[in-house]
């Protein structure tokens, strides 16, 4: 996001505030003013039902309590999400989401003057476009589906040999790393699959990319241009290829040796079009690495393919996802190949497959890793990407709420996805209206302590408390929040231009394999969160000086003041709130150094050493394409060792390499090696790349923290950031080990 554009987006936030604001001021008595004040008649007096029961001991505590304690009940009682705990949760939280916005849209609207009346209904529309999309999602959540058995029941065909349709397997490429490429290419090649073959389509034609297909045996395909980017790549391989089924991952994306066995058994069914499987990663994502909680936190795509995917699979709208799924060849001929018309080819593929009449099913396994985005720049250009991609479905014929042949199910899925990118400007509009109490003294919510309790916080804890169940433990919405905040400037600009000009940019590909020796600040991203960070300081400042010095400190308040002083109050708990987020978000935006091309994985095998004539035993700790970690059985490790590299057999895989030793630790019981690898032959990357991605059940799902936890995590990150002190220790053994 460059600094025009940022600027762009803050002056058109200022001119449409501040026209907003000069028409409701110098609107004065006329029939602007008229109209705010009738309509704030009728918030003054709302019907009887809507109102807050008087007696609060009695029913507002009770009422509050007595549904937490069920909606804990059942969760502790369900710790996983089953169909009779989901009703009845999701059942709660939907009555309770609803009761919530008819009190806001009812009575507390702020209508009293103009100014406050703009502010007022602002902050309700900005809410209601979250609200929109969180029932929606709710509605669709009463049902999911799990394809796991039937996968073990239509998998029994291909393993003994009764279906086994002919597969093209394609790795689309453009500028990614032969690192990256070799990875992925032996990865397919190891799939548990005879009647396979590997295009690698190379978008940039390049020798060593073509060199490299060579060496390894799988077929490379180029073309004289690069029209439609990544979709004109797969559609011009597929005019020279033939295989029934095609399978498409993305260049850093490696299958486990089941990927086909687990899948193509679902295409017996004639009417199954696409099988999509969710995307993990075997590195963390940049928010959690430059928070240091790359071992706390999951990827940011987890919600999607934990949560999100299950219930559009059971409403009939699976989201093909770009990569690490399996397309029948003669469905996807019958609608022209993958859609060319939007940077979102893989979505809009699957839209136009599904309004054909065709079936595209999800299979929730992890049977396949990528490369998550190494930096938050790299993190900012992918989901400003989706975020373009999807919302150009309202500019194309392809658009899932027009588009004939889907039934009104599946357009709802597609609508909850698509209002999912305009949240980013609720988050924006979040951080703009705690501004109005201290520089304009706006009051956009007018309530009570007693309707607060009665309506807005049991809807507020039983969402906190069923948001992690609900997604599997995948995300806290504190998180969540932090996740969302960290790019809402630039997604919000992103969907405001794709709105006004949807085809302004074009395809850029998210960079892959960059390593770096230092800390950065992204400038760029953290300017407007800057100026949003001192903004809202001053405004915590100012209203706390009028609150105490004006307001609490005074016990003959005026009754006309009474309702601004509880306006404060919001005020100051929103601005404290802010600012907390703010602040962790800044932290984020400081991209840790990645001193390694190679993720390193915490694997255990039992390793032989060979040191001249004498051998060592030992387990393996961490181990990756470069080296390895491993305490010795062992504490007569000889002091003194040659240059020369030794002989290192991993017993399980029976791999011999030759390492040499970098470091020895004696500090614990037995000592610890690092050891480098040296140079390794082909055969025996194969066997590496193997034993480090393509175990089939390797890739398993963590719990991301709770609540309580994660606001705990977040408060000593801010205090002391593990960015900066924690991580220096872990930087310099990875650099020594890699020496």
């Amino acid at each position: 996001m460059a600094y025009p554009q940022v600027a762009t987006l803050i002056m058109l936030s200022t001119v449409v505030v501040s026209g907003a604001i000069a028409a409701a001021w110098f609107a004065g008595q006329g029939a602007i003013s008229t109209i705010f004040q009738q309509l704030n008649l009728l918030q003054e007096s709302p019907p009887m039902w809507i109102e807050a029961p008087m007696m609060i001991g009695q029913y507002l505590l009770f009422w509050a309590v007595l549904l937490l304690l069920g909606v804990v009940l059942i969760t502790k009682i369900s710790p996983r999400p089953q169909p009779w705990s989901r009703t009845l949760v999701v059942g709660i939280l939907l009555v309770l989401t609803i009761r919530y916005l008819l009190w806001r849209s009812l009575t507390t609207l702020n209508l009293s003057t103009p100014l406050n009346g703009v502010f007022s209904i602002g902050l309700f529309f900005l809410e209601l476009l979250t609200l929109t999309g969180s029932i929606i999602q709710l509605s669709l959540l009463l049902r999911v589906r799990d394809r796991r058995p039937e996968a073990d029941h239509h998998a029994t065909n291909v393993l003994n040999g009764t279906f086994t349709p002919t597969v093209d397997i394609m790795i689309p490429t453009y500028n990614e790393p032969t690192f990256i490429l070799k990875r992925t290419i032996i990865g397919c090649q190891a799939l548990h699959y005879l009647h396979k073959r590997i295009y690698l389509l190379d978008d940039t034609r390049r020798a060593k990319v073509q060199a490299l297909a060579e060496e390894l045996g799988c077929e490379y395909v180029t073309r004289p241009n690069n029209s439609h980017a990544k979709a004109g790549n797969l559609n011009h391989a597929i005019a020279h290829t033939h295989g029934e089924l095609i399978v498409v991952f993305d260049a850093d994306f490696i299958p486990t040796k089941n990927f086909l066995t687990r899948t193509v058994g679902f295409f017996q069914d004639s009417q199954v079009a696409l099988v999509q499987t969710p995307q993990t990663f075997y590195n963390p994502d940049p928010i959690a690495y430059n928070l240091g909680l790359e071992d706390i936190l999951t990827p940011e795509e987890e919600v999607f393919y934990r949560q999100i995917q299950p219930f559009r699979d059971a409403a009939g709208g699976v989201i093909c996802s770009g990569t690490s799924f399996v397309v029948r060849r003669s469905t996807l001929a019958e609608i022209g190949n993958f859609f060319t018309e939007s940077l979102s080819e893989d979505y809009f593929t699957g839209i136009r497959l599904a309004a054909s009449g065709y079936r595209l099913v999800y299979l929730n396994e992890k049977l396949s890793a990528g490369l998550a985005a190494e930096s938050i720049a790299a993190q900012a250009l992918q989901r400003v990407r989706w975020a373009q991609g999807t919302l150009q479905a309202f500019f194309i014929k392809a658009n899932p709420l027009t588009i004939r042949g889907l039934r009104p199910i599946q357009r709802l899925a597609h609508l909850e996805g698509l209002l999912h990118w305009f949240t980013s400007i609720s988050r924006l509009g979040f951080l703009l209206i705690p501004l109005a109490y201290a520089f304009l003294g706006v009051i956009p919510i007018r309530a009570t302590t007693a309707e607060a309790l009665y309506y807005f916080v049991p809807y507020y804890l039983v969402q906190i408390i069923t948001t992690s169940w609900l997604n599997h433990r995948s995300r806290s919405a504190l998180l969540a929040d932090i996740y969302s905040l960290v790019l809402c400037f630039p997604l919000a600009l992103t969907v405001i231009q794709t709105l006004l000009n949807p085809f302004s940019k074009g395809f850029n590909v998210t960079p892959k394999g960059a390593t770096s020796d230092r800390f950065t600040f992204n400038w760029q991203l953290a300017f407007p969160l800057i100026v949003m960070f001192c903004a809202s300081a001053l405004s915590l400042w100012m209203n706390l000086g009028f609150y105490t010095m004006s307001g609490m400190a005074n016990p003959n308040v005026p009754l006309d003041m009474a309702e601004q002083f509880k306006g404060l109050s919001l005020g100051l708990f929103w601005s404290v709130y802010n600012l907390l987020m703010l602040s962790i978000s800044l932290l984020i935006l400081i991209d840790a150094p990645r001193p390694s091309q190679n993720e390193w994985f915490q694997l255990r095998r039992t390793v032989r050493i060979q040191i001249g004539q004498r051998e060592f035993w030992g387990i393996t700790t961490v181990i990756s394409e470069d080296g390895a970690e491993i305490v010795l059985t062992q504490k007569d490790f000889p002091d003194q060792l040659d240059s020369l590299p030794n002989a290192i057999e991993l017993m399980e895989e029976s791999l011999y390499i030759q390492a040499f030793i970098t470091a020895v630790d004696r500090q614990g019981e037995f000592p610890t090696l690092r050891v480098t690898f040296d140079a390794l032959d082909l055969s025996q990357q194969r066997r590496l790349i193997e034993l480090l991605f393509c175990r089939p059940g390797q890739w398993r799902s963590r719990c991301a923290p709770g609540e309580v936890r994660s606001l705990w995590l977040l408060l000593r990150i801010l205090l002391k950031p593990r960015v900066i002190f924690d991580r220096q220790t872990r930087i310099h053994a990875l650099a020594v080990a890699q020496s």
